[in-house]
This record gives structure tokens, sequence and C-alpha cells, in this order.
């Protein structure tokens, strides 16, 4: 896509974020259930959840259904969905491989069998979000990737046909008039449209309705509760918290991109921040003027990335692009905020959009991804298999998390299933290397991917390198 701003009336586009608040526009909704109580005290259990995000969340749900008599509890160390589950695009995929090609590109054996699983969980989160009642805006419009640059075409069309040699159907090429007939904006050029798998969310309704559905089976659940020891105890595990201790037979942890209370799995994730615009709602002549009819998610197909959808009440997401890393992987509240980048995107919403000069931005808002060096999630046991972790999920989790939250039960079970089976399970992605190796080489690949955007996609010898070795770096 065009990075230049758009200039016309003498305006420049960063006047659309004068009044935007700085805050997850997602958080913001009236249907924001009450916070439940701190853990005081000493708790006996079953299973122990750590994390109330979506894999979390879906952890505990999913026990629930399994054995309704297993006792579960959740501890969450702000509020559930407070963190990426609250504060992401809503692109809710069946990928469980970050996208076809990467799933390609590392388990072409057993890919089709990875895209038949994730399709079946996709349909199992439309018919959990049904059988719960969540209302969480669930849309199955699927998402176009757009090519933006003449070398994304070929890519996009090379893309469709390995889909079609995998016998995967849903994928569609669309050239350029097909595409702009989708959406209009003079800087895309084709589209590759996965018509079924991806489904549009509100991201924090269908946290918080996970919440309710794991109260209504029976799951004890304490917000403002942070895990911060976890150890053996006896035949079981003990996670201490501030105000008191969880004893439990089992523990599922679904931290994600906060560092993990299992210490040798930290170099294995590098917390990454990405940024997120919300417009204000779209008039009907606004919306005539960019089509959208059909609702899909969308995406460009640059290293450096944007996504966008339209919401429920026709205001556009626009995220993505920059992807911040900062020395030592610390995850604070003041990173949740970077100004130079939402000028950047301010700047490329009006490039995609021109018609749409005048609107304003409402909201603005970062948060943390778990991102990992294979971009997709893996899958582990500790203290005795005991203790069970997924995470890595590198900005593809909505969907995803529920696939790992069966995976971490199937573990801690002991059973061998399809999804234990899988090389994708049983493999583990290379660690980031310590600081300050870390932050140098995350550096190079920024700045060589940006290269490569600029260059007809062509991959420098930095980045072969990188994809020679396994060792990669996404959002």
């Amino acid at each position: 896509m065009a990075r230049a701003a758009m200039k016309t009336s003498g305006v420049s586009p960063v006047h659309a974020l004068a009044d935007a608040a700085l805050t997850p526009f997602w958080l913001e909704d009236p249907a924001r259930p009450d916070t439940e109580p701190a853990l005081v005290g000493d708790e006996h259990c079953d299973l122990l959840v750590v994390g109330g995000g979506y894999s979390g969340l879906w952890t505990a749900l999913l026990a629930k259904e399994r054995d309704p008599q297993r006792d579960v509890v959740l501890i969450e160390g702000q509020e559930v969905g407070w963190a990426a589950s609250g504060r992401n695009g809503g692109f809710c995929a069946a990928s469980l491989t970050h996208g076809l090609g990467n799933g390609l590109a590392r388990w072409p054996g057993e890919l089709t069998k990875l895209e038949e699983l994730g399709a079946r969980n996709l349909d199992a989160i439309e018919d959990a979000v049904a059988r719960h009642g969540i209302d969480c805006d669930f849309e199955r419009t699927g998402e176009i990737d757009v090519a933006t640059a003449p070398h994304q075409v070929a890519e996009l069309h090379e893309m469709a046909q390995e889909a079609e040699q995998l016998g995967l159907t849903g994928y569609e090429f669309l050239d350029r008039d097909a595409v702009r007939a989708e959406v209009a904006s003079p800087t895309f050029l084709a589209g590759l449209w996965d018509r079924t798998g991806v489904a549009m969310v509100h991201p924090a309704k269908l946290a918080w309705g996970l919440k309710r559905a794991c109260r209504s089976l029976g799951v004890r659940i304490y917000e403002h509760t942070p895990g911060t020891r976890l150890s053996s105890r006896g035949a079981g595990v003990a996670v201490r918290t501030p105000y008191g201790r969880v004893f439990a037979r089992h523990a599922a942890l679904a931290t994600n991109a906060f560092p993990s209370l299992v210490k040798r799995l930290r170099p294995f994730v590098a917390p990454v921040y990405d940024y997120a615009l919300m417009t204000e709602p779209l008039t009907e002549q606004q919306l005539a003027a960019i089509g959208w009819k059909n609702r899909p998610g969308l995406s460009d197909s640059a290293n450096h990335f944007h996504y966008f959808r339209i919401t429920a009440d026709h205001r556009i997401l626009w995220g993505g692009y920059d992807i911040i890393y900062h020395y030592g992987g610390g995850v604070r509240a003041e990173y949740d905020h970077h100004p130079d980048t939402y000028r950047k995107l301010a700047e490329h919403f009006f490039t995609c959009f021109p018609q749409l000069e005048g609107i304003r931005f409402t909201h603005t808002w970062g948060g943390a991804i778990d991102t990992c060096s294979r971009f997709s999630a893996f899958f582990g046991t500790a203290h005795g298999g005991r203790t069970a972790y997924a995470l890595g999920y590198t900005g593809l989790g909505v969907g995803a998390t529920r696939f790992g939250a069966e995976v971490m039960l199937d573990l801690l079970s002991g059973e061998r299933t399809e999804r234990t089976e899988l090389e994708m399970v049983r493999s583990k992605p290379l660690p980031f290397p310590p600081e300050p190796v870390r932050s140098l080489g995350i550096g190079i690949t920024q700045w060589s991917m940006t290269r490569a955007d600029e260059n007809g996609g062509r991959r420098n010898l930095w980045l072969k390198a990188m994809d020679k070795v396994g060792l990669g770096f996404d959002s």
C-alpha cells in the first residue's frame, strides 16, 4: 500500500486523531460484566487455570463440558478479557498455523489435517456461541488478503493455486475489479478471499460471554488475582497469589504474552505491541462510497501489514503495520500507546480510503502479542505432566486458543489424540536469543522486512538466513 499521506483541502490526516480516546473501543461496551472479587485465603480444586483471556476461558469451559464434576478455578491478574482478548481486531480465524503460507512452510505433510482441525475448531466456536447465547456480533464473513503492490498479486495467485492443489475449498482469487467491487480502494490490485475460514466478532463480548458460560457451569473465577509463583506440591501443584494460594491436581497456564510461571518457557516468547484505530460510525453516504456490503475482514499482504474490518455499528477498525518490541521484553501499561504509530496508521488509512476524508477516529489503543519464532502456538507440560501450557499464538489467537485449550486438556489427561500426535504439537519453535542480541536481531529483521516491502518482496540475506533456520518475527 502506498505510504504517502493523503493531502487534500490542506488538512493533515493526523487531525482525525484529535479527539480520540486513549482506550480500547471494545472494552467501553455497556455489556461489560461486574468484576469478580480477588482470591483471599486458600483454594483447592481439580484444575487451576491461570489467565482469564480466551485461552484460559476456553480451557475452563471445555474442562467442565468434558467432565461436569471436575472442580475448576480460574484466576486472572486484572479482569477477564482485559488484555489481548479485549483489544484485538476481532478476526476469529480457522487457521491454526498463522495462515496457509506459514503452514505450508513448516508442516507441509500435515497441513491438510491442520486445516481440517482448524475448520472443525471454528465450527465448534460458532456452535458454542449459539449454544451459550453469547452475543458477540459473530459474522462468518471470511477474510480477503489484498495485494497493494504488483509482486503481491503473483503471491496471492500462487497461494490460491496451492490451496486448490491441496483440495482446500473456500478460497477465491479476485482480480483488481473484483476486489474493488467488494471494498472500494484505489490501492487494491487483487485479493484472495477465504470465504468460510474467518468470522468477525466483538472480541470483548466473546470473552465476557465465555466468562458467563464458565460461571454457569460452576467454574469459580477470581479477578485481580495474579499467579506469582508455581511449584509442585505433593501429587499436584500450588500457585501463590498476592492474598492466598491455590492447590490443584493440575494447572493450565494461559498467560500468553505475560511472563510464564514456568521460567524455562520465557525465551520462547517475545512480547510485541500492536496498535489500532477506530473510526466514528460511517454515514450512509460514506458506506456507499466504500461498498463492503459482504463485510469480510481484510488485511494487506506486506510484511508490515494492516488489518481492517467493519463493525456491527459501521465503524472501521484499522490496525497493524508497526510491530514494537521493547528492550527486555517487558509488558507495561505505558507501552499501550504509541503516538508515532497512530500518526502512521491515520495517514495509511486515508491513503487506502481517500473517499473518507473528514471522518474522525474515536479511539486509539494498543496491546501486547505473544509472538514466537514460528508464528503459531506451541504446547507442552511441566511438573511431571501436572501442568500444561499453550502460548505463542502471535496475533492469531481468537480462534486458535480454543484448539490450544483442547490440547492442554488432552496433555493433562495423558490421552493420545489426533491433536497430541501432530508434529506441530510435539515440536517447539526456536527460542529467541537473550538480550542484547534479541533486540539487535529483531531490529535487523524489522529493517529487512521494510526493505523487502519496498523492493518487490525480495528478501535479503538476513531474512533468507532466518527462513533457513526457522527463526522469524511477526505479529
